[in-house]
């Protein structure tokens, strides 16, 4: 089956006219260094990391508002990196994005209905007549009454307008979505219901979501994969489930590690990182996140890490992980992603 969406190699500079520390002189961002993946149709991979890890370039890129410097997307199988003009618009119709603020992506002056509508006169979908019948079911699909067609983004909320950015992001029934921190802005409340819209629209579309976000709570309800981002670079990637029970690589222990306990008497082992994040334009030698790392030697300094495979669809890439899940790993890998709705209690990185 070809995937909705398929990454290859893909990398992106930026040139800079100061070097590293604010000296002067040129030197070259490493925003993505050679990061692959998938996703199928009416799946969600979610890219979490630190800011400054490279997940929202990769979804600019998916998008095509920032263009590779090296690397291959594949949009349901035809190379969408090489696409110029007329073509190129034609097939930015099966992609769309969900932007993280509501408000500024979003036309001030224009009705939700025009906003809504826009992608369907942009790509020619439709008369005046079927464009409105498709505005308003997109309307109710969101869970936005028909009396707010004529309302203004100022009039809305925080989630009534990022249901209208949503609604907008389907208008062109895409194969993938990007939602770049789509509830990150939104009240603890209001952020259960747009994750478990997404959930819904997902199930009745089959739309598959590249899902980029730091909230790991958020994560864990709604994605299927996970690529956990450091530098750059893809360090450990595999079912949520998987990656949640059994963390390979160290990175990735100390993001779960930090997720805010959910009872106050509950216990947890923090494995706490040391120092700042490397500079782009400075990056360490060998392993990029060994200055960082408490598990660190000799090698990490001299070679890149292996990519090593540790279950079922997981891997990480570190010089001291072995490559084995336990049992009970395993069995929960294999386990797909609660088919329950999120509640009120999904806040800054905690579900119960």
């Amino acid at each position: 089956m070809t995937p909705a969406l398929e990454v290859a190699h893909l990398s992106k500079t930026f040139a800079t006219r100061r070097g590293p520390f604010g000296l002067l002189g040129r030197s070259v961002v490493h925003a993505v260094d050679d990061v692959s993946f998938s996703v199928e149709a009416a799946r969600t991979l979610a890219l979490v990391g630190e800011s400054g890890c490279g997940k929202t370039t990769i979804g600019r890129m998916v998008v095509r508002l920032t263009t590779p410097s090296a690397g291959c997307i594949t949009v349901e199988g035809q190379d969408f990196t090489r696409l110029k003009g007329e073509a190129l618009r034609r097939k930015r119709q099966r992609v769309q994005m969900v932007f993280q603020d509501p408000f500024a992506c979003l036309n001030a002056r224009m009705t939700g209905e025009a906003i809504v509508a826009e992608p369907l006169v942009n790509f020619g979908l439709g008369d005046a007549a079927a464009r409105r019948r498709r505005v308003c079911r997109l309307f109710e699909q969101v869970g936005l009454p028909q009396t707010f067609l004529d309302r203004l983004p100022h009039h809305m909320s925080g989630g009534q307008r990022q249901r209208l950015g949503i609604a907008r992001a389907l208008a062109a029934e895409p194969a993938v979505i990007v939602a770049d921190e789509a509830v990150a802005a939104l009240d603890v409340s209001i952020r259960s219901q747009i994750l478990n819209l997404l959930d819904d629209l997902q199930r009745e579309t089959g739309v598959a979501y590249l899902f980029i976000s730091h909230d790991l709570s958020v994560v864990r309800y709604l994605a299927d994969e996970i690529a956990v981002m450091y530098l750059g670079r893809i360090v450990e990637k595999g079912p949520v489930r998987s990656v949640f029970a059994a963390p390979a690589h160290p990175y990735t222990r100390a993001l779960i590690g930090a997720i805010p306990a959910s009872h106050p008497r509950e216990r947890r082992r923090r494995a706490l990182l040391d120092g700042e994040v490397p500079s782009a334009a400075a990056l360490p030698v060998g392993c990029r996140f060994r200055t960082r790392c408490p598990l660190a030697t000799d090698i990490c300094s001299r070679e890149a890490p292996p990519v090593v495979t540790v279950g079922h669809g997981h891997a990480a890439a570190c010089h001291h992980i072995e490559p084995a899940l336990p049992t009970a790993a395993k069995e929960q890998s294999a386990t797909p992603r609660s088919n329950g709705h999120a509640d009120d209690t999904i806040t800054g990185g905690t579900t119960t």
